[in-house]
């Protein structure tokens, strides 16, 4: 190890372990107490206890870590940490103590490869820059071949810078620290090369020119050093510039131009930067920021800054499920180098284990990366060994491996030979472990029903499809939906014996809810298009008393539900019979005399029988029918006015304004900028065409106060989207008022705001029928004598015969009835 990076590294132990460094953790103070000794081995043995119970526990991962460290018990120490790094990534600061304490201990070159394994596998997990920067450090420290500038040592740093410039070069606030290790390692190697060999000094001098180029089109902080570093090199190489000013003059035009625009791209983020720079705001606040920055740089479409934004984003949230699923779903549609995405699931799954849909995507992605069945599996194992919040997510992942399996098996695209035998233990491990939980769920059922489907088609084995849907009936032999699933597969095999065997064991079960009349319905169907007339009646036999016995069970069960039934399905028939009584008796006593004559001659005993005062009595009781039916007839109507008021609400809001002329594309943001120098709007409810949904160019808005409403009654005439408003104060209570005699010209607003596509209209007298008023006069329950005879409705062939289409007819009382020559001799006078 270089004598430079000795005290470097002594001093980051010192750090790390307040005060002490390795060589003193392995040699403890005596002035340590054996009280302290003792108190923290029963630390140890609790933490050790705990991860043995649950080694899912992060937080106990990270004290048992400390504490090893503290104490110098190395072996445990590296042990730990391998079963840390197992399971979850561990962050940049604790790659770096695992590294520096490595290096601390090393005793030769041997240690060499360890340590360089240890950052390697540090700079996959998370992207830290001061990460990076101590691998490039510990490398050209530590390396031989690059001490010595060998060809190899210096081939295999360039690689690694390159690799750091791709992973943490974009970084707008710490990329420049990459950049500049880079230039002074090519800075070291140019002095290194013997003046005599011009060529190659010449060909140094270019690739140090091109970094600075390249650094100096990245959007990075501090870009300003850059250029003054940039021109003191070009000094040293004999070009004259002005190293202390800044400006661009004599760096070459191309240069210039991407250094511009690396500017103008800086000073559009470094708002954004400052933002998620700051410490002292919570951590759900700097996540916002984070959103916003990545939306931003979306825009952009850039696909590989949006990358170094989103790992620097999970860096500081590693457990933000959101955040990986945006970061996983951008990759899946943008980016589609499956290396590089395999890695981010891989992460995402060891941070968030607990969340099913980024296993489920992880799935899919390794299928689609056409992975090896052995990876696929060992993906799969691990993921239904997390735990989830809901046993819908282990289905869903059951059912995905599933998926996959059936797709390659199909498909032929396996590369391993793979055989139905893994789907059907697939199918069997998923029953196992769900049945217990799913019982009677229809995910459940839908995981029967492709197993089913699966052994009938792959697997070509009807008795194994047939075991399926028995194993289910087993679980959930209560679900008409298993029962219907398996005869529909008899049925669809054309089956017809066996799927009425299965009609015949499951027409008297319980199922649930309305199963079992359901299934019994259902069996009589089945009959009526599949079996024999002998069928159907040995069904209807068997269904018959069933649904009695069924019906008579919910009656006892829930009486009232049944009555209530009963009543509600009779009611429109009872209601409807005295209806046509009551219309049939009033049309009776408003036809004609001759029609009322004709009908006597029908029945002489009921006309002919009856005096004058049998007559009186009769048209009394009439009346008296006539009465009630006019009275019953306005309490429905009333009985009708009173439910629509109660379903249909009206605004009575005092602080309105009701704004008319408004443009049809208008829309709540229109007329909340519009109004938005007022301030103190409340609510806006734009009025819409019921059946177009599309506006009606009204609108209503509320505010807050009358201070308000008068501010915005002031905006009268103004202009809105090429159209002068007009704005007047909305009055509820002269719109109830005008409601009340039947005559508006307002539109009132329906409860529902701008939602609501309907609103209530009262027709006026001036651009209404005659009708109106006469329809206002019966809601308000007046009597209106209809003068005249009421023929309007009478049939043409009702019209008494023997006199000519235009002559009037007389009204003729008590005429005797006509002869047959009588009648004769009238056809024959027409």
């Amino acid at each position: 190890m270089p004598e430079s990076l000795e005290p470097e590294l002594e001093t980051l132990d010192e750090v790390n372990n307040g005060g002490k460094s390795m060589s003193d953790m392995r040699n403890p103070s005596s002035s340590d107490s054996e009280s302290d000794d003792d108190a923290e081995d029963q630390r140890l043995e609790a933490l050790e206890k705990e991860l043995a119970e649950n080694p899912m526990g992060y937080d106990a991962h990270v004290q048992y870590i400390k504490s090893l460290r503290k104490h110098g018990h190395l072996e445990k120490l590296r042990q730990a940490r391998e079963s840390m790094s197992a399971l979850f990534p561990l962050s940049p600061i604790m790659w770096q103590e695992w590294a520096n304490d490595e290096a601390s201990l090393s005793t030769g070159p041997e240690d060499f490869a360890a340590i360089e394994k240890l950052y390697e596998r540090g700079v996959l997990d998370y992207l830290s820059v001061p990460l990076w920067c101590d691998y490039v450090n510990f490398v050209q420290g530590s390396d031989p071949s690059v001490r010595e500038c060998s060809p190899a040592g210096i081939l295999k740093m360039r690689d690694l810078f390159e690799r750091a410039l791709t992973a943490a070069g974009l970084h707008v606030a710490e990329g420049n620290k990459i950049w500049e290790a880079y230039r002074e390692f090519e800075q070291t190697i140019f002095h290194a090369i013997d003046e005599s060999d011009i060529e190659a000094k010449e060909k140094q001098i270019q690739r140090i020119r091109s970094i600075f180029h390249r650094q100096l089109s990245v959007p990075l902080a501090d870009s300003g050093s850059t250029v003054l570093s940039f021109k003191a090199w070009e000094v040293e190489q004999g070009n004259i510039l002005d190293v202390n000013s800044s400006d661009l003059d004599g760096i070459p035009s191309h240069v210039a131009s991407a250094y511009q625009r690396a500017m103008e791209m800086y000073s559009a983020r470094v708002h954004f930067e400052e933002q998620i720079s700051k410490q002292d705001v919570p951590d759900t606040e700097r996540l916002q920021h984070f959103m916003i920055y990545l939306k931003f740089e979306q825009s952009s479409d850039d696909p590989s800054r949006v990358q170094n934004l989103y790992e620097r984003a999970v860096t500081e949230f590693p457990i933000s499920s959101d955040l990986w699923l945006d970061y996983t779903r951008y990759l899946d549609q943008t980016l589609k180098i499956s290396n590089v995405v395999k890695g981010v699931y891989s992460r995402a799954t060891k941070n968030c284990t607990w969340i099913g849909e980024l296993w489920v995507r992880y799935l899919l992605l390794l299928e689609r990366c056409h992975a090896s069945e052995k990876e696929l599996s060992a993906v799969f194992e691990l993921s239904i060994q997390c735990t989830f919040s809901s046993f819908e997510e282990y289905l869903d992942l059951f059912l995905t491996r599933i998926d996959g399996l059936r797709r390659r098996i199909s498909l032929s695209e396996a590369e391993d030979v793979l055989d139905y035998a893994a789907i059907r233990s697939t199918f069997q491990h998923a029953t196992n472990y769900l049945s217990p939980h799913l019982k009677n769920a229809d995910g459940l059922l839908h995981l029967h029903a492709y197993w089913a489907r699966l052994e009938l088609n792959l697997g070509k084995n009807l008795v194994a499809s047939r075991g399926v849907w028995e194993s289910l009936l087993k679980i959930s032999g209560s679900m008409l939906g298993a029962w219907q699933g398996y005869i529909a597969m008899e049925i669809e095999l054309g089956h017809i014996n066996e799927a009425r065997s299965i009609y015949k064991r499951c027409y008297s079960k319980r199922l649930i809810g309305t199963g079992s009349e359901d299934i019994c319905h259902s069996w009589l169907r089945f009959e009526r298009e599949f079996g024999t007339l002998e069928d159907f009646e040995h069904a209807v036999l068997k269904v018959t008393p069933r649904l009695e016995e069924l019906q008579t069970f919910r009656s006892q069960q829930d009486p009232k539900g049944i009555s209530g039934l009963t009543s509600q399905k009779e009611g429109p028939l009872k209601k409807n019979a005295p209806e046509k009584r009551k219309v049939g008796t009033r049309l009776a006593d408003e036809q004609p005399p001759m029609k009322r004559q004709k009908d006597a001659s029908h029945n002489p005993k009921r006309v002919y029988g009856k005096d004058k005062a049998q007559k009186s009595t009769e048209s009394s009781k009439v009346r008296e029918i006539e009465s009630k039916v006019e009275n019953s007839d306005t309490t429905d109507e009333q009985q009708i006015k009173d439910s629509t008021s109660e379903k249909t609400k009206l605004y009575t809001d005092q602080c309105t304004v009701f704004i008319s002329n408004l443009g049809l594309q208008a829309n709540y943001e229109h007329l909340h900028d519009f109004f938005s120098d007022v301030g103190g709007v409340v609510a806006i409810r734009i009025l819409k065409d019921k059946f177009t949904g599309k506006s009606r160019g009204l609108a209503y808005v509320d505010f807050l106060d009358d201070e308000h409403l008068a501010a915005a009654l002031a905006k009268n005439r103004r202009m809105l989207l090429g159209r002068n408003l007009s704005i007047a104060r909305s009055n509820p209570k002269q719109g109830k008022k005008r409601e009340s005699f039947g005559s508006s010209t307002a539109i009132e607003h329906v409860e529902g705001g701008s939602d609501s596509k309907e609103a209530v209209e009262i027709i006026s007298n001036e651009s209404g029928a005659p009708q109106a008023s006469s329809y206002a006069s019966h809601r308000r329950g007046e009597h209106v004598e209809l003068k005249g005879k009421n023929t309007f409705a009478v049939p043409r062939t009702v019209r008494p015969l023997g006199r000519s289409k235009n002559e009037p007819m007389s009204e003729e009382k008590d005429e005797n009835p006509k002869s047959n020559d009588e009648f004769r001799n009238m056809l024959l006078k027409r």
